[in-house]
């Protein structure tokens, strides 16, 4: 039997202090000069992008990146399959989330056919390798696996389709993946079987609800990374000094936008 829905009431409650907690993570990660790489996959429309986005949320964006990389050009289809993800991997004091990873060649590229079967068996061989170099070079490696019910991924990919803001989300092998659910079981499977190793394991977050998976990922996030709080420098904010004869040239010469939060409330005022 599923868990009942995380009340939002609970869920924002412990967001914002793991939140604060990462904040004092990412604090260490700059003092220290640790190297943290966040790897999200899963089932399209699992819940990856909106756990990405909590993450990041109140993270400094010069410390912490997200990489989301497009389709491969030409000239990266005939590079080494990993050496495209290398330069965005991290640098001492640096934490990069990845959106979708180089575990894409496991996935789609091998269930919609866009690489070789070589390809993809030299990838699940290299995969371990790689992740190995990484960890026995000092890196953080962290993988998580979102997944999500039949039902309910159909259910957002329509919510997607009906929604003008969050419909660049949807793309078509999107949607074909619900035609292709057992092949991405199978892929998935086998990923595993290949790619779960002592030094990078997967964990799986089971994300039919948004808001537990979200505070289950972050959390176990935060337990996997051995910070320590770092003691930070108070800003003391100076008095402001007097003026010593600056005048503003006048305001008519300067270009301002069009004041149309003024104009919403003269039609709220007016019952428009």
């Amino acid at each position: 039997m599923s868990p009942s829905r995380l009340s939002k009431k609970i869920y924002e409650q412990e967001l914002r202090r793991l939140q604060a907690q990462l904040v004092d993570m990412q604090a260490w990660v700059q003092a220290s000069g640790a190297r943290i790489v966040v790897i999200f996959e899963g089932r399209d429309a699992a819940g990856k992008g909106s756990t990405i986005k909590r993450v990041a949320e109140y993270l400094n964006p010069r410390v912490t990146r997200i990489v989301a990389l497009p389709t491969p050009t030409e000239r990266e289809k005939t590079q080494w399959y990993f050496q495209r993800y290398v330069p965005h991997l991290p640098a001492a004091g640096e934490i990069v989330l990845m959106d979708r990873s180089w575990y894409n060649r496991a996935g789609v590229e091998h269930v919609m056919g866009y690489c070789t079967n070589a390809q993809y068996h030299r990838f699940l061989h290299q995969a371990p390798i790689f992740e190995r170099m990484l960890v026995e070079d000092g890196v953080v490696l962290l993988k998580y696996w979102f997944s999500v019910s039949p039902d309910e991924q159909e259910a957002r990919f329509r919510s997607r389709a009906d929604d003008p803001m969050r419909r660049w989300k949807l793309s078509p092998n999107d949607a074909l993946s619900i035609t292709r659910w057992e092949d991405y079981s199978r892929a998935k499977d086998t990923m595993f079987v290949h790619t779960d190793i002592p030094e990078a394991p997967w964990f799986e977050v089971p994300s039919v609800d948004k808001r537990r998976s979200r505070i289950n990922m972050i959390s176990h996030l935060l337990a996997s990374i051995p910070y320590e709080l770092v003691p930070r420098e108070e800003v003391e904010i100076p008095v402001r000094p007097g003026s010593r004869g600056y005048e503003r040239p006048p305001r008519n010469l300067e270009n301002y936008v069009p004041d149309v939060a003024a104009e919403l409330e003269r039609a709220a005022h007016r019952g428009d």
